[in-house]
């Protein structure tokens, strides 16, 4: 006989935000965008407010692709919400067991990366440094990191839909403000005069960890979710 949990929903969001916003794919873009306004002599003043419209407008496409979900998932009848529970839950265990395979074959195999074609596109983009070209590059990366960071993401959707209202609206909202400080970071060392060679050194150099972090992450949310579909979990 299941023995019922009930576990701080608000300690999930934060958690797992933090886990999730150390992600190598976003924060490898974040690290070209600054290199090539950087390469186009821009100044810091410019940079800092650049690099804020692009973190802006992948803060606004993620959190309305969450709400949009989460509503979504809030439609789906009781009947079928405990197999979409254990279905999205064996998917989000898959893919932390490829991250976890990362920190010990990194690239070998299936890895969860930003597809070749997509990341030339992002390279593309990058050049075009104005207004609507910088939101666009925002709301356009944000669709594309979804294999890199859309398993954390859906699991958290999954479950502020257990018990959808005002307070879930919050919780996403934070969890997007947790999800995009270590860019809001990145650019302010990068702003402050840290070398941006050195950035990329320190991303390269702890790549595995992160991945690996997600992975265990991944692996605890997935069993979460099948838990919560039987009933051995509740969010009360």
């Amino acid at each position: 006989m299941a023995v019922e949990a009930s576990l701080p929903t608000l300690g999930t969001v934060v958690v797992t935000a933090l886990i999730d916003s150390i992600n190598p794919c976003a924060i490898g873009v974040l690290i070209l965008l600054i290199s090539t306004i950087i390469a186009g002599s821009q100044s810091k003043k410019q940079m800092v407010k650049m690099g804020l419209i692009y973190i802006a407008a992948v803060y606004v496409t993620y959190f309305a692709a969450g709400l949009g979900l989460t509503l979504f998932l809030t439609q789906i009848p009781l009947i079928f919400a405990e197999y979409i529970s254990i279905a999205v839950g064996l998917v989000i265990i898959s893919a932390g067991l490829i991250e976890i395979k990362d920190f010990y074959w990194y690239g070998k195999g299936i890895s969860l990366a930003i597809p070749a074609d997509k990341a030339k596109k992002i390279h593309e983009l990058s050049k075009n440094l104005t207004l609507p070209g910088l939101i666009f590059l925002g709301v356009f990366v944000a669709g594309v990191e979804l294999p890199c960071t859309g398993g954390p993401y859906l699991a958290i959707t999954l479950i502020l839909s257990q018990n959808f209202n005002l307070t879930a609206v919050a919780l996403l909202a934070l969890y997007n403000i947790i999800f995009v400080l270590p860019l809001v970071g990145i650019l302010l060392l990068a702003a402050a005069g840290t070398k941006i060679q050195d950035i990329k050194m320190w991303k390269h150099a702890n790549r595995a960890y992160m991945r690996l972090a997600i992975g265990l992450l991944l692996v605890v949310l997935g069993w979460m979710l099948m838990l919560i579909a039987n009933g051995t979990i509740n969010f009360g």
